[in-house]
C-alpha cells in the first residue's frame, strides 16, 4: 500500500488522538506564555535580561531532568499512567505560583516554574511517541506533525493570555521609576503585577484537571507499553550507534535553543529597534503574529510531507531561516521586524520533523529515544541565557551598522546566535538526505 492510501489517524484510534491532542493545545499554551515571562520578570523585579532568562533555564532544564524518569514510567505501566503523572506534576507546580507571589520570591517562582515543566517533560517524553505509535509506520512523521501542528493553536493561546493579563497589567514605571520609588510604592506595583502573572497559570488548573479525569476513566483498562524490563545500558548502546538517532538528537538541542530563542527576545528586539514608544503588551503584537505565521506554515508542511522529502524539506526551511536571520540583523526596522516574524514560519515544521526521523522504525528503543529527544529540549535553557549575554554585552556589535545605538546593535548582532542554530538544522537534514534513508 502506498503512503498516500494510508490513513495518518484511523478511526479505531481517533478518541486517545484526539486526547493526544489536548495535552500538545496544553503544553503549547504554557510553553509560550512562560517565553513572556522573562520580559516581565524582568521589569517587576528589574532584572538584566540574562538574570530574568533564568526562567528559561529552570523551564527548560526541567525536560533534562525527567526525560529519563519518564521513560522509565511508560516502559514499567503505560503511556496512559505517563499523562497522568504529567499532568499532576503540571497542577503542582502551578499552585507553586501562588505562595510566590505573595512572598514575592523571583527564586520561588523558578522552584514552581521548574517543578511545572517536570511535568510538561513527562507529557512531551509520553505524548509524541504515543501519536507514533498510533498507526502505520510509512505515516508516523506525517502523524506526529498533525498532532504537533495543534500545539501552536494554544501558543497562541498562550500569547493571548500573556498579552492581555500578564504585559498588559505590568506598571509602564521604567527601572529608573522604579529605583526612585519608596519600597511601600514598589511593593504595592509588583504585588498587582505578580497577581496578573498568577492569574492565567492557577485558572489553566481546571483544564488541566479535566483532561486528567479524561484520561484516568475513558483509556480504561490500560495495556502496559511492554512487558519487559528496561534496559537502559543495553538501550543506550544500541542508540549510540545509529547516527539518525544522536545526530537527531543534536538537532533538536539547538532547533529548540533556536526556537525559544527567537520568541523569548521577540519583544525586546521590537521594543529596541522601535524605540521608547513601544511598551511590552504593544510589542507583543509582533510576537502574536510570527506564532499564526507558524501554525498557518506546520499545517501546510503537515500537507506537503505527503509528496516531499521531510529531510528536503528541512533544509530548505533552514536556508530559509538563515536569510531571514540576516534580514532581521541587517534590514531597516520597517522590515527586520517582518524577517524575525518569517523566522518562526522557517521554524514550524523543525521539531516534530526532527523527532519523527529520529525515531522512524526504531522499534523497542523508541521509549529510551522519545526520552533524549525531549532531553534537547534543554537547549531552551541553555541558547537562550546565551543571546541574553550577546544582548547584554554587545560581543558582535563590530559585525553591524555604526549607527545604531549600543541597544539596538546589541540585539540585532545576537541573531548571529540563531545563525548558528539554524546551520546545525541544515546539516542534519542535508546527512539524512544524504544517506538516503528517509523515505519519501
Amino acid at each position: 500500500m502506498t503512503k498516500d492510501k494510508i490513513k495518518v489517524v484511523e478511526k479505531s484510534v481517533l478518541v486517545p488522538f484526539i486526547m493526544l491532542v489536548s495535552c500538545f493545545v496544553l503544553w503549547g499554551l504554557l510553553n509560550n506564555m512562560t517565553d513572556n515571562l522573562v520580559p516581565a520578570f524582568g521589569k517587576i523585579f528589574m532584572m538584566s535580561a540574562v538574570d530574568s532568562s533564568f526562567v528559561q533555564i529552570a523551564f527548560y532544564g526541567a525536560y533534562a531532568v525527567l526525560a529519563i524518569p519518564a521513560a522509565i514510567i511508560i516502559k514499567k505501566f503505560s503511556y496512559r499512567v505517563g499523562v497522568l503523572v504529567g499532568l499532576g506534576l503540571y497542577m503542582v507546580g502551578a499552585l507553586g505560583y501562588i505562595p510566590s507571589a505573595i512572598i514575592q520570591s523571583y527564586d520561588m517562582f523558578l522552584v514552581s516554574i521548574f517543578v511545572l515543566a517536570c511535568g510538561l517533560s513527562v507529557l512531551e517524553t509520553t505524548c509524541n511517541p504515543y501519536v507514533i505509535s498510533l498507526g502505520a509506520k510509512e505515516t508516523s512523521i506525517q502523524r506526529l506533525n498533525f498532532a504537533q501542528a495543534f500545539n501552536p493553536l494554544g501558543s497562541l493561546t498562550g500569547i493571548f493570555l500573556a498579552k492581555y493579563l500578564i504585559l498588559a497589567n505590568l506598571n509602564p514605571a521604567t527601572y529608573e521609576d522604579r529605583v526612585q520609588m519608596d519600597s511601600t510604592q514598589l511593593d504595592a506595583i509588583q504585588n498587582n503585577e505578580l497577581l496578573w502573572v498568577c492569574v492565567p497559570y492557577v485558572s489553566l488548573l481546571i483544564i488541566a484537571l479535566t483532561i486528567w479525569i479524561l484520561f484516568y476513566n475513558f483509556l480504561r483498562p490500560e495495556n502496559k507499553v511492554d512487558d519487559g524490563d528496561l534496559n537502559i545500558s543495553a538501550s543506550f548502546k544500541k542508540l549510540i550507534n545509529m547516527p539518525r538517532y544522536y545526530w537527531g538528537v543534536v538537532a533538536q538541542f539547538f532547533y529548540v535553543g533556536l526556537q525559544i530563542t527567537v520568541w523569548t527576545w521577540t519583544v525586546k528586539y521590537a521594543m529596541t529597534v522601535f524605540g521608547e514608544g513601544l511598551n511590552e503588551a504593544e510589542a507583543a503584537r509582533y510576537y502574536l503574529y510570527a506564532i499564526i505565521l507558524f501554525i498557518a506554515c506546520r499545517w501546510v508542511c503537515t500537507a506537503l510531507m505527503r509528496k516531499f522529502n521531510p529531510a528536503v524539506m528541512l533544509s530548505i526551511f533552514a536556508v530559509a531561516g538563515i536569510v531571514a536571520c540576516l534580514g532581521t540583523i541587517y534590514l531597516p526596522a520597517n522590515i527586520s521586524i517582518w524577517s524575525l516574524i518569517a523566522i518562526s514560519g522557517c521554524m514550524s515544521l523543525m521539531f516534530p520533523t526532527i523527532y519523527g526521523i529520529s525515531l522512524y522504525g526504531m522499534g523497542e528503543e523508541v521509549k529510551l529515544g522519545a526520552a533524549g529527544l525531549i532531553m534537547a529540549i534543554l537547549g531552551g535553557a541553555v541558547i537562550t541565557p546565551i543571546m541574553g549575554m550577546f544582548i547584554d554585552n554587545g560581543w558582535l556589535n563590530g559585525l553591524v551598522s555604526s549607527t545604531y545605538s549600543f541597544n539596538e546593535a546589541s540585539v540585532r548582532s545576537s541573531f548571529y546566535v540563531a545563525i548558528i542554530c539554524f546551520l546545525v538544522v541544515l546539516a542534519y537534514g542535508l546527512y539524512i538526505k544524504q544517506s538516503k534513508k528517509t523515505k519519501e
